[in-house]
């Protein structure tokens, strides 16, 4: 399984990309429990967590990063204010794994 996060948007509206690849059992014991805690299907515009977000629907915030998660075949898009929880462990684990010097290039 294959993790990749991209950054985009801030003030510069620099992108960028960390990824990380899950291809040993081991790899795949560490991954698979981040990518599970998220709650893919409750993402705005789908479904019931739709509905409930119209009517508390946020003000855009510019300048801000927007992230977009691919595991598998999961996707996600996420502003930065609802980066939270989960996502915020997958994001972090994700960039400090394709950061790391281990990690093959």
């Amino acid at each position: 399984m294959k993790i990749t996060v991209q950054r985009s948007g801030g003030i510069a509206g620099m992108e960028r990309v960390w990824s990380v690849q899950a291809v040993t059992a081991d790899d795949r014991d560490q991954w698979q429990p981040l990518v599970e805690a998220c709650p893919w299907d409750e993402l705005p515009g789908r479904g019931a967590a739709s509905a409930a977000g119209a009517a508390g629907a946020q003000i855009p915030q510019p300048d801000r990063f927007v992230y977009r998660i691919r595991a598998g075949q999961r996707r996600a898009t996420l502003p930065e204010r609802d980066l939270v929880g989960p996502w915020r462990t997958l994001v972090d684990c994700t960039r400090a794994a394709a950061e790391s010097p281990d990690q093959p290039g």
